[in-house]
């Protein structure tokens, strides 16, 4: 059999040298992670209401993500005036085979209309036993209740989110708002410039106060699709 002039002699040296320092490149070289899909879940304040788009929950999502050097494709599934039941309706036509982890921020409307905890409940479990069926991993957003329908609703209703949080093991976050809060609250005269005129949806400058604030927890959530993933292929 005919040899390489490489298998001789003073080339032969040459040869194995390129190779080595080939496998040092290559064990040096960063594995290049794979992009994970998200699906932000929610109502007008995910879906960018009264917003130009970039200037919307998710488009300032996406580049905050991207700043802390994430590769995420998020998609937009927020629908204005959605309830915790339109979430629940749609939740399976929504998690499709490429969705790896989702965020769930419902239940504002729920509380404009004063509709019962009870029946939030009901609905947002159905979304997580939806996403816990497909495998797809959870950030939870909170929602806080305003004290004028009483303390028992309010308690009633602020405890849906930490509760099933738990018993569903998903990442959570205490409120939408984070970014905007002060303590465990939001003082409406101090957020009055990062909020639109009818005083319920950020401008956009309110929005980049939220991503900062919920930015960490969505860090959290791909930890959470990276760790699943990791556990899948060993």
């Amino acid at each position: 059999m005919r040899k390489s002039l490489f298998a001789y002699g003073p080339l032969a040296g040459i040869s194995k040298a390129i190779a080595s320092i080939a496998l040092v490149f290559a064990l040096a070289a960063p594995l290049r992670a794979e992009q994970i899909t998200l699906v932000a879940f929610g109502d007008s304040l995910t879906q960018g209401y009264g917003l130009l788009e970039h200037e919307g929950f998710v488009p300032q999502m996406r580049a905050w993500l991207a700043e802390q050097g994430a590769d995420v494709r998020l998609v937009n599934a927020g629908v204005s005036g959605d309830t915790t039941a339109g979430g629940a309706a749609r939740i399976e036509w929504t998690l499709t085979d490429d969705i790896q982890g989702i965020a769930v921020a419902l239940g504002g409307n729920d509380l404009l209309r004063g509709l019962s905890p009870e029946q939030a409940r009901a609905n947002i479990e159905a979304i997580l036993r939806a996403a816990q069926a497909k495998g797809v991993a959870v950030l939870l957003v909170g929602m806080i209740a305003p004290a004028n329908y009483g303390a028992e609703y309010k308690a009633e209703f602020d405890a849906i989110y930490p509760e099933l949080s738990e018993t569903y093991e998903s990442v959570f976050a205490p409120s939408f708002f984070l970014g905007l809060q002060s303590g465990t609250a939001v003082d409406p005269a101090a957020v009055q410039g990062f909020m639109q005129g009818d005083g319920i949806h950020p401008n956009a400058a309110g929005v980049t106060k939220i991503v900062e604030g919920l930015g960490p927890y969505y860090l959290k959530l791909i930890e959470r699709v990276q760790g699943a993933s990791s556990l899948e292929k060993s």
